[in-house]
């Protein structure tokens, strides 16, 4: 769901829905300052798990708690209807050694296992699958339109950035990721991507002048030829 809303799905790709299952709460004690969660949303108010740390807090409750599961209130405050950064936020929030309440909803598991890959045109079993290169953009307008994956740089610095995002802030954006990219990768010093930080609509997530600057350091790194595509990912 993340990659459909960043447009960024390939047409090797398969999309699941998630449909609303069962409702649980489940009483926590934060007894590490990360709890080892990624969050993403729908771009419709719905905040997901996306992603559980191994050996993290949460990963400790995986009886309870499972990626796909909707966050919908924390401590009895709905977060339908919040972005993923604003859930990630008032997760981190919450004081090391304090009990807190998550309500979740699991998605409904059933209905798609049986379902294979479509046979190619005359029935002759052959997948029809594109070459993996390509990037089905969707537009809120205009027609959606299959378009040449970008380069190594920015898949690079994309990956990068979405990374730091994860372990500083607890989400998952690659549209995010992509749209910081394309703020800073013109600009030839921290002090100016800052200011253009600040200007942006990249300002409402209120980013730290370090974490800017982290920021900085990934897409400088890219232009450069610093990063590796193989880096690991981490989490907050």
């Amino acid at each position: 769901m993340n990659q459909l809303l960043g447009g960024q799905i390939g047409l090797d790709d398969f999309i699941f829905v998630h449909r609303k299952g069962q409702t649980k709460e489940v009483e926590i004690n934060k007894t590490d300052d990360a709890l080892g969660l990624t969050i993403t949303d729908n771009g419709a108010g719905y905040a997901f798990i996306k992603r559980i740390k191994e050996g993290s807090l949460i990963d400790r409750l995986s009886n309870f708690i499972q990626v796909g599961d909707h966050v919908e209130k924390i401590n009895g405050q709905n977060m339908v209807g919040c972005r993923h950064f604003e859930v990630a936020r008032a997760l981190k929030n919450i004081p090391k050694g304090s009990i807190f309440t998550l309500r979740l909803v699991e998605p409904l598991r059933a209905g798609f296992s049986h379902i294979g890959p479509r046979a190619g045109p005359g029935g002759s079993g052959k997948k029809s699958y594109g070459s993996g290169k390509e990037t089905l953009r969707l537009r809120s307008k205009g027609p959606a339109t299959v378009e040449e994956a970008p380069d190594d740089v920015v898949n690079t610095a994309v990956e990068k950035i979405n990374s730091l995002l994860e372990t500083y802030m607890g989400i998952n954006d690659s549209e995010l990721a992509t749209r910081i990219w394309e703020q800073g990768h013109k600009i030839n010093n921290p002090a100016d991507f800052a200011i253009a930080v600040e200007e942006s609509d990249l300002e409402a997530f209120g980013f730290s002048e370090d974490f800017i600057f982290d920021l900085w350091g990934a897409i400088k790194d890219a232009k450069d030829g610093r990063l590796k595509k193989d880096d690991e990912d981490t989490l907050f």
